[in-house]
């Protein structure tokens, strides 16, 4: 049995899992916890990652590995390789207002002139969340950090790096051994995904200088070997390796439902988004991954549950026990303001409600309508794009919620797939370091429950756009 092993190196923890590389079955696996904050020493990560893979039993019999990682996070290093500061991690905001001043400067003044220009030159908006916006802080913030800056990489890039050997002292040759791949670099604001190629020029204005930029490796290449022998495989950012690990294909759309909504689809061209709704990302089998993130979803249930007094699996039950439509009641699920569409500063609200319709029963379902139409409100922003989908891949935590996935079928008219539930970003990230060795990617079987597409309720989600432009998006 040959055997080989993924990592998921996420905000939160690391883990590992070991698989068989012709089946996919799971051998064992490992997990540690990372540390709060938006910022974070990188050395964390890696003693993360040797306590995970010691829970997951070593890695002296794997045969190839590979790293799925958190995006955009900004790992700085200087000529010795050594991390300057801690790592911004995607959600540090303290770059917002870079952001808006890339913006800004790109449109000579007008935003919206600026976000048609970048998204026409990368295919992503310069948002807090990108590396180039940390860049430019540390620029403005931070000079003396930024001149010191030889060399920029991801989270996922650090640790292949490691585990390739190299490190603080590793110098020059050090360096010019990083790697990433094109999902993550299509993620850092200075990377074209449909040219395949870095925007140097964008660094130079924005960071000072240019710096060395992993080597972008092809989607089975081998970059390196662990001490042990293994192959190193390229990685991927974490929507990508999810892709990978789910199954997902061209005309496959993965909804995610987790504390925030993630609608993603594998596509075979690029997108362009000049409204800043869909990321222009590129996956990790050579084809393009155009994403949508909601803010809004499982903490709508907890907070419905919550108040309803009941618990998760209650509110399933109660859910399912309500007409479509909920006899009129509509939520809109705007809890923690929105991002697609655009409305930071919206809040939630509960419409056209009648004693006969107010029930348990009804906003219970309600809710989950609600976030079933704010995810079919990021399907039409992909579709906008190009995306045709013909499947929904439902994953997350909400995803096993059988309320969410009769609702999905009966709102979105298409067949759903629920894989079972696991660690999508480190299983993908074994299966690609099973096609490093094999020169393919492997097509290995998965548990999981299909959907057939139900006749639809198109009131339900007319209803509720009707709703979300006239309270919010016509003011």
């Amino acid at each position: 049995m040959t055997l080989v092993a993924g990592i998921d190196s996420s905000t939160q923890s690391c883990k590992v899992v070991i698989r068989d590389a012709d089946t996919g079955a799971l051998i064992r696996s490992g997990r540690a916890s990372h540390p709060d904050g938006t910022e974070v020493d990188p050395e964390f990560w890696w003693t993360a990652l040797q306590e995970a893979i010691g829970q997951a039993g070593g890695l002296d019999d794997v045969a190839a590995i590979s790293v799925g990682g958190q995006q955009h996070g900004m790992v700085v290093l200087d000529a010795t390789g050594a991390v300057i500061r801690p790592a911004l991690l995607w959600n540090d905001t303290r770059s917002a207002q870079a952001a808006r001043d890339i913006i800004a400067e790109a449109g000579d003044g007008d935003s919206q002139a600026g976000a048609a220009y970048w998204a026409g030159r990368t295919g992503t908006l310069p948002v807090s969340s990108i590396t180039l916006t940390k860049l430019r802080w540390l620029k403005d913030n931070e000079p003396e950090n930024a001149a010191k800056v030889a060399a920029v990489c991801l989270p996922h890039d650090w640790l292949s790096w490691r585990l390739a050997g190299y490190g603080p002292g590793s110098g020059a040759e050090g360096l010019a051994a990083l790697h990433t791949d094109r999902s993550d670099a299509s993620g850092t604001g200075y990377y074209r995904a449909a040219g395949n190629s870095y925007d140097l020029q964008a660094l130079q204005q924005h960071l000072g200088h240019n710096p060395v930029l992993p080597i972008v490796a092809g989607p089975l290449e081998a970059i390196g070997r662990t001490a042990t022998g293994a192959l190193i495989g390229p990685g991927a950012g974490d929507n990508a390796a999810a892709g990978l690990g789910v199954g997902a294909a061209v005309g496959d759309v993965v909804m995610s439902l987790g504390t925030s909504g993630t609608v993603f689809a594998v596509a075979d061209a690029p997108s362009a988004d000049t409204s800043g709704l869909v990321a222009g990302f590129a996956d990790a089998t050579g084809n393009y991954l155009p994403l949508v993130c909601t803010l809004n979803a499982t903490r709508v249930f907890d907070a419905t549950a919550n108040l309803l007094q009941v618990s998760l699996a209650e509110l399933n039950d109660l859910a399912l026990s309500a007409n479509p439509g909920c006899d009129g009641l509509t939520l809109i699920p705007y809890f923690d303001g929105e991002r697609t569409p655009n409305l930071p500063d919206a809040t939630g609200s509960l419409h056209e409600i009648t004693r006969a319709n107010y029930t348990a029963p009804n906003v219970a379902r309600s809710a989950v309508e609600a976030i079933v139409c704010s995810l079919a409100d990021g399907l039409r922003a992909l579709e906008a794009q190009g995306v045709h989908a013909q499947r929904i891949i439902l994953v997350g935590g909400g995803a096993q919620s059988a309320a969410v996935q009769q609702i999905a079928a009966q709102v979105l008219g298409l067949p759903i797939l629920v894989p079972a539930p696991g660690e999508y970003v480190a299983d993908g990230a074994a299966r690609q370091a099973a096609g490093v060795l094999a020169g393919a990617f492997p097509q290995w079987t998965q548990d999981s429950t299909e959907i057939p597409a139900a006749e639809t309720t198109p009131h339900v989600l007319e209803r509720y756009r009707s709703l979300v432009s006239s309270q919010w998006l016509e003011k």
